[in-house]
């Protein structure tokens, strides 16, 4: 989960950067690109097949679709006119909204009281970062990031439903669905994807660090946190990412760090820790012992 908070977290930042000499169909395009061929790299390394069931790849070009192609690119329109970190404290809503899924699918069996407790107090957290009453929230491009956070959200309940633990390695899921996406963003470069590049080397350096490590590895762990963890228990990673986006923001971007932003993160920590707590199974009882009488 720290490393997968670390690739999605600097991901902002990336983009960020990346926005200088890229549109966001084309970012997305490329780092999709990339991405499918570390996954595919991993897959034939690892001696894993690409799954072959047409309903799977069905559910996968689905997921593609609503966790992949539309929220890469609506986080670069987005990010157009959003900082880095901001983006960042917007993606962190995505825990509660994949919480708010899974109950009404009725999918979520482990809702204890600590986890609902830390993705209420990750909020808390989320909202001191981004402070409501000092900034205006409701702008278009904030609007826009948190309808692709409520995508990755559908995503991640969809996947955790319809595409883990049907019998594939995790890593050839993961190689599969940003397949499908590359695919799909392909059909989309005619809309914004042939405007004129002007390249910058720190632009195409943040692409590739976005395709590769943001996309590819990411998207490797992050099937194999769904498959191990369940939809909820992965997803709580979005309240570590305002951590990372934040922090990078400010130290590369010169985006402002203040204090309620810091004491927001420490909150966000408390409510990932809390979100990690499992339930204490009861122990059995031991039996009681049988004590042979002998007869007289």
């Amino acid at each position: 989960m720290g490393l997968l908070a670390l690739f999605w977290g600097s991901s902002f930042l990336w983009i960020k950067m990346g926005l200088a000499s890229f549109t966001p169909v084309q970012m997305t395009f490329v780092r999709l690109v990339l991405g499918a061929a570390v996954l595919v790299t991993l897959c034939w390394g690892g001696r894993r097949r690409l799954p072959r069931d047409r309903r799977l790849w069905g559910h996968l070009t689905v997921a593609a679709l609503i966790g992949n192609a539309i929220p890469f690119t609506l986080f670069g329109i987005g990010e157009q006119t959003v900082d880095s970190g901001v983006a960042g404290v917007l993606n962190a809503t995505t825990p509660l909204w994949v919480l708010l899924i899974a109950i009404v699918l009725r999918s979520e069996q482990d809702l204890s009281a600590a986890k609902i407790s830390g993705l209420v107090l990750g909020f808390v957290g989320t909202l001191l970062i981004f402070s409501p009453w000092e900034a205006e929230v409701a702008s278009w491009g904030a609007l826009i990031i948190l309808v692709a956070a409520i995508c990755y959200s559908i995503s991640f309940a969809y996947i955790g439903r319809f595409v883990s633990g049907r019998g594939v390695a995790p890593i050839a899921l993961s190689a599969s669905q940003i397949l499908a996406a590359t695919g799909l963003m392909a059909l989309a470069l005619p809309f914004d994807g042939f405007a004129p590049i002007h390249l910058r080397w720190d632009a195409a350096i943040a692409v590739l660090i976005l395709g590769i490590f943001g996309t590819g590895f990411a998207f490797a762990l992050s099937y194999r946190l769904i498959t191990d963890e369940g939809p909820t228990n992965a997803a709580t990673v979005g309240y570590l990412l305002p951590v990372v986006s934040v922090l990078l923001g400010a130290l590369f971007l010169d985006e402002t760090l203040t204090p309620h932003v810091i004491a927001g993160m420490v909150v966000v920590l408390g409510g990932v820790s809390l979100t990690r707590v499992r339930r204490r199974r009861p122990i059995p009882a031991a039996p009681t012992p049988v004590v042979a009488v002998s007869r007289p």
